[in-house]
């Protein structure tokens, strides 16, 4: 599997609420730990077991050496991580007592993410990339048009929300928004499952195969041009969400790698449900635990925790 996309530390701190505009509040247990969506979506799937190149970038300064050897650690392949003179993307994250998180970004080094880090990296043998949006679309582009040219399968989680280009749309196999993004996108309304359906056959038309809307507690939407099902998730006690998002997906992804026919233009609907309930799994699990990667569980760890709530 190939990930393109974001490198960043986090700098995590605790707090009883969110503050209003003006006001300042004591937050507790500040951590810095390695995130981005990118690299949290690598490591999420190479936990589950699967070989995964990353293509990104940092700076050369402490952050980055800390979140490059952070993925060698988990089985990441960096050889196409670079270094430049930027600073380091970080993200500011404020989790409150409930679990729930508000995230503000510098991108940094992310932004120099370019369609020729791209083209310098080898595609073949990959099935499948994992694509975001904490780097310039024109780079997510250029990275789902050369994966198509490989036949690989195209995961694109619209993260953060920004409007996209049709011809990236088109060449999308699987998309991964929660809500907001999903309403952001269509420009419709997203207010309960009648609603998200709604809007996410309006993607379907745009070319894009398969559909999954994450909804935190609620569980996941699945919509294609056949089928439409909802996936409850597990209940847990939330200590943090930062990363459950990236869970899910990259959990989702692994599990697709895992399909036996790829001489088949597209999963299967059963191949499909049976990665979103795994994905589901991921997700609740990294809910459990404190900061972003450090909550995302291992394959033993998903497949435990489905055994004992199946």
């Amino acid at each position: 599997m190939l990930v393109v996309g974001s490198l960043n530390a986090d700098l995590v701190v605790k707090s009883p609420r969110f503050p209003q505009p003006g006001e300042t509040i004591s937050g507790e247990d500040l951590k810095i730990i390695p995130g981005g969506k990118g690299a949290n979506q690598a490591v999420a799937a190479a936990r589950q077991g699967v070989d995964v190149t990353m293509i990104g970038r940092v700076g050369s300064d402490n952050f980055g050496a800390f979140l490059v050897e952070n993925l060698k650690s988990n089985r990441v392949d960096t050889s196409h991580v670079l270094a430049d003179d930027s600073a380091t993307g970080t993200a500011i994250i404020v989790v409150d007592a409930n679990g729930q998180n508000s995230i503000v970004l510098s991108p940094g080094a992310n932004g120099k993410v370019s369609p020729a880090d791209v083209d310098s990296a080898s595609f073949l043998n990959s099935k499948l990339i994992l694509l975001q949006l904490e780097i310039p679309t024109p780079t997510v582009l250029r990275a789902a048009q050369k994966a198509r040219e490989h036949g690989m399968t195209v995961l694109l989680n619209p993260a953060p929300a920004k409007p996209l280009p049709a011809e990236l749309l088109a060449i999308v196999d699987i998309l991964i928004p929660n809500e907001s993004e999903l309403a952001l996108l269509t420009g419709l309304p997203v207010t309960d499952v009648a609603s998200t359906e709604t809007a996410a056959k309006e993607i379907l038309k745009q070319g894009v195969k398969t559909v999954i809307v994450t909804l935190g507690s609620k569980g996941a939407l699945l919509v294609t041009d056949t089928q439409v099902m909802r996936v409850d998730t597990y209940q847990v006690d939330a200590v943090d969400t930062t990363a459950a998002g990236d869970a899910f997906i990259g959990g989702f992804a692994a599990k697709i790698i895992e399909r036996r026919n790829w001489r088949a233009k597209r999963p299967t609907p059963t191949e499909i449900e049976t990665a979103v309930r795994y994905g589901c799994a991921c997700g609740a699990l990294a809910a459990t635990k404190f900061g972003a990667q450090p909550s995302l569980p291992t394959q033993t760890e998903v497949e435990t925790f489905i055994l004992h709530h199946s």
